[in-house]
């Protein structure tokens, strides 16, 4: 005798078991089984939102703090757009520098025609 009112199925699409005790992920927010609880399980999309992880910059060896449901690789990078302290990233703020300058003294030599 089945009790399909009771329980939930589980939402990983080769299971489908009909769990009794079903578990809700929390990141995700679907049913799964016991056996596809976890993140890696159920291949979750969402666990970048509850997987708490302090990336290190790979240029200036420091660590980048990242706000729930970001994702850590734009975080980085803007952290080297911006704030890094390393030589390359600084060799980067200096050719944009002088990039800039060039542009603006290029302006100002047109204006004098």
């Amino acid at each position: 005798m089945e009790f399909p009112e009771l329980g939930a199925h589980c939402s990983w699409p080769a299971c489908q078991r009909l769990d009794f005790l079903p578990l809700k992920c929390d990141a995700c927010e679907q049913i799964f089984c016991t056996d596809h609880i976890t993140y890696a399980q159920h291949d979750c999309t969402s666990a970048y939102k509850k997987d708490v992880q302090v990336p290190v910059c790979p240029l200036c060896n420091t660590p980048v703090p990242v706000r729930r449901g970001e994702m850590p690789d734009v975080v980085v990078g803007e952290h080297i757009d911006r704030d890094c302290k390393s030589d390359p990233a600084q060799r980067k703020h200096l050719h944009q520098q002088v990039f800039e300058a060039w542009l603006q003294a290029e302006g100002d030599d047109e204006g004098d025609l």
